[in-house]
Order: C-alpha cells, then structure tokens, then sequence
C-alpha cells in the first residue's frame, strides 16, 4: 500500500507540467491520467511483491510472517530517507522551475527563481473508490471460483496435501500475493489521492494489524465477511471519538471479546457449512 501510494503521488506530481494538455480536456483527461497513475502504483506494489514474494513465501508459519514483517519495515525506513518524495516529513508534492531545469547555476538571482508547486491532485472520491471497490470484488470472487481459484483453495485448507496432489503451492502463494499486492498498491494510490499528504507513518505495523484484524474478524475465507469487518472496523472507531482517552481500550476490548466468542469470525460459520452442503451433496 506504500509502494503503491508514494509511486501514485511521484508520477501525479513530477510529470504534471507535462500533461497540461491532457488535463485541459477537464474530467476525461483527468479520469483517463488518474486510471493510468493507479495501474503504475498497483503495477509497482506487484513487482516488489515479487521480489519479496519468490524467498518469502517458500517458508511457512512464524518464518514468513517475520520475514513479511521485516520487508515492511525495510520499505518504510527506505522511504524516511528518499528525499525525492519528501522523506520523513511526508510528501506532499514538488516545486518544479517554469523554465523546465532544476540547475541554479543557469538563474544569476536565487530569489527570482520561477517556480510552482505542484502538490498531489485530490482526484479520490465516492466513485472512484466504490468503482474499485466492485472491481476488486468481482475480480477476487470470480478469481476463487476459476479452476485456477481451486489450487487457492487447496493450498489454504491444506499445504501438505496440495503438494501431495502435484500442486506447486509456491507458485499459487506467490500468484496470491502478487494479486494481493497489485490491489493494495491500487488502495495506496487512492488514498494518497484522497489525503494529498502521505508520511511514512501512515503505513507502519499498526496498519497491517488493522488490515489483518479485518480479515480475521470478518472471516477467513469470506469476501463478504472481510467487507463487513472492514466497514465496523472503520466506522467503530470515529464513534468513540467522544471518549477519545479511552476509544482504543474499547474497540481493543471488543476485538477480544469477539475472538473469544466467536474465533471463526462473522461469516466464518456460513462458510464453514457451505462446505459441508457440498460435501454432503457430493456423497448423495
């Protein structure tokens, strides 16, 4: 997701100058430049899911949840000290010189440099985030229930088994988590379009406890239960935002509470039951 915010913000701000033509042409243009520059940050999130995705996901359990772990960390540290997208102090957007260089040898007065400031466009909005809300959704339900879908399938219920039946488990976690990644670095993109300001902290540990809180509590293995989860989880917080001091200790005590009594999560069940229907059906 920060890989795919930061790349969004980089090319919506450093190539602006060059693309007054094409936003001229008013919500046309804009649409078709904003399409573009989320495909490039969802496209930038997959390749490094690659290149962490080949050595990581051939390990299992704690190992690869480490080493996930400490790929974010790196990815975080290494935009604190990238200076081209603002560092730790956020991005927020570039001042690029009119005359189309940035060497001051070539300006004799300093303080009569000509210059705007581009700052990230706020092109995020309901329909943008709705529309690709419904695509991804569409894309990972049909995705699952795709024969391709079934080597998933196969590989979360049982590992061991799946490699047993001749299914190359490496190759399907890493399609996941490439696809996974393209869709984050898709969610960076809005959201970085949306806030105009990105820091490097926005996308520390706590965020991805939150995104796997989201999944646990909705269900693994229901889309629909992951989207409920995700809407509580987003909406719960703000209405404690009256009892401030004490929000986190109730929406914490909450998530507790909810694992204890109910560890499947909220649709988990339902889904754990369709199986058995379908077993069920197959032995009649």
């Amino acid at each position: 997701m920060a890989i795919g915010a930061y790349t969004s913000a980089f090319i919506s701000t450093y190539s602006a100058p060059l693309l007054i033509p094409l936003l001229t042409l008013g919500v046309i243009g804009n649409s078709i430049w904003f399409i573009f520059v989320l495909i490039s940050g969802g496209l930038a999130a997959s390749v490094m899911g690659i290149i962490v995705g080949v050595p990581s996901l051939r390990l299992k359990g704690d190992y690869l949840a480490i080493s996930t772990l400490g790929f974010s960390e790196i990815i975080r540290v290494v935009i604190q000290n990238l200076n081209i997208i603002g560092a730790s102090q956020g991005f927020r957007g570039i001042y690029i010189y009119e005359n189309g260089t940035k060497s001051l040898e070539m300006i004799p007065q300093l303080d009569k440099i000509p210059y705007v400031f581009y700052e990230i466009p706020r092109y995020t909005d309901f329909f943008w985030t709705f529309l690709f809300v419904i695509i991804t959704v569409f894309t990972i339900v049909n995705l699952t229930a795709s024969t391709y879908g079934r080597g998933f399938i196969a590989v979360k219920d049982d590992e061991i088994a799946a490699e047993a039946m001749g299914i190359n488990t490496t190759k399907f976690k890493v399609t996941a988590f490439i696809t996974g990644a393209f869709f984050a670095g898709i969610a960076g993109g809005l959201y970085s379009h949306f806030l105009t300001y990105i820091n490097p902290e926005d996308f520390n540990f706590l965020k991805s406890v939150e995104i796997v809180a989201m999944v646990i509590l909705g269900g693994m293995g229901s889309t629909f239960g992951a989207i409920i989860a995700a809407i509580t989880l987003t909406i719960l917080p703000e209405l404690l935002r009256d009892i401030q001091q004490y929000r986190m200790i109730i929406y914490a005590l909450l998530l507790i509470i909810m694992m204890i009594l109910r560890p499947q999560g909220l649709f988990g069940i339902q889904l754990h039951r369709k199986k058995k229907v379908q077993i069920n059906e197959q032995k009649n």
